[in-house]
């Protein structure tokens, strides 16, 4: 990304909400085709900052630089975390109305409508009403309602909250869709494997700042280490110490860190069979963002 030019800027954002400090000081790059994983505790300030960038709320110090050509108005598309849709409308009525409020030009509405709704796999409920959908199909088509003016910057807050498996792999198809097209997109959410598994980079906030920025790769290097734990489980209470095992309180499960598996496990394995140690079972687990999301923002819960 370091040889790309962002296509947004956040500098120093600042916010506060009475005595509460929602942002504190955030900076972070965008770029494009980028998705770009925003993760933090509830109070982080995530929501915040997609308000402020949407124009919903005013910074109180700190600026948004949006690359030169890029018009915020027009380049801009926010799916905000609640549902934004007309329920007495239908899904085409939707889409028509979202159309005119971001200035589609009219001669390219219908067959933008028509596509969105292909799109958004809802082709075969486009009369229907928005109030009889499932939430699933609310949130797809949200996000083509956001789109239709094929902004450069798209703003996903919690996209795919109480949406089920099938709605969800098909608005994960949708956001990799766009990111193909070279649309930069800001993602927040709670679900750690979405950001793992799917975000190019990850910023993790916590307290209104940016404290983790990243890939996985690198945020596992910066903070937990690539060390595996190796836990391998005993049908029985044993002492496996000498073998490089921390026991448990049940004497049944021995863990160790090890950074070379190939050779490591093996040499443990031959040393318990050695001394006739038996084995029930042996679990090696990577380090994942969870670990590191725990070891920079702590453990405790935050309601």
């Amino acid at each position: 990304m370091a040889s790309l030019t962002a296509i947004l800027s956040i500098q120093a954002a600042e916010k506060s909400h009475g005595k509460t400090r929602a942002l504190r000081g955030l900076s972070l790059d965008l770029y494009p085709g980028e998705l770009l994983g925003l993760l933090g505790p509830n109070g982080a300030g995530k929501t915040t900052l997609i308000r402020c960038l949407a124009g919903r709320s005013r910074l109180d110090n700190g600026s948004f630089k949006f690359a030169l050509g890029t018009d915020r108005t027009r380049s801009l598309g926010v799916v905000p975390q609640s549902i934004a849709l007309y329920d007495d409308l239908t899904a085409q009525q939707n889409l028509m109305v979202f159309g005119k409020l971001h200035a589609v030009n009219r001669r390219r509405l219908g067959q933008r409508v028509d596509q969105a709704l292909q799109w958004a796999n809802l082709t075969d409920r486009r009369h229907h009403l928005v109030k009889t959908f499932s939430g699933g199909m609310q949130r797809r088509l949200n996000i083509a309602c956001s789109v239709l003016h094929r902004p450069a910057i798209l703003l996903l807050d919690e996209p795919t909250v109480g949406v089920d498996p099938q709605s969800r792999g098909r608005i994960h198809e949708m956001i990799d869709e766009l990111r193909d097209r070279g649309t930069a997109i800001l993602l927040t959410t709670h679900q750690l494997d979405e950001a793992q598994y799917r975000c190019d980079r990850i910023a993790i906030v916590d307290q209104g700042k940016v404290i983790g920025m990243g890939t996985l790769d690198e945020l596992i290097a910066r903070t937990v280490g690539h060390c595996q734990l190796l836990r391998i489980r005993f049908p029985h209470v044993v002492d496996a110490t000498r073998h490089g095992l921390s026991m448990d309180e049940s004497g049944t499960t021995g863990t160790c860190e090890i950074s070379n598996p190939a050779t490591q496990l093996a040499e443990i394995l031959t040393s318990l069979e050695r001394d006739q140690l038996q084995v029930a079972q042996v679990v090696l687990k990577q380090p994942t963002l969870e670990d590191v999301f725990l070891h920079l923002t702590g453990k405790e819960l935050r309601e």
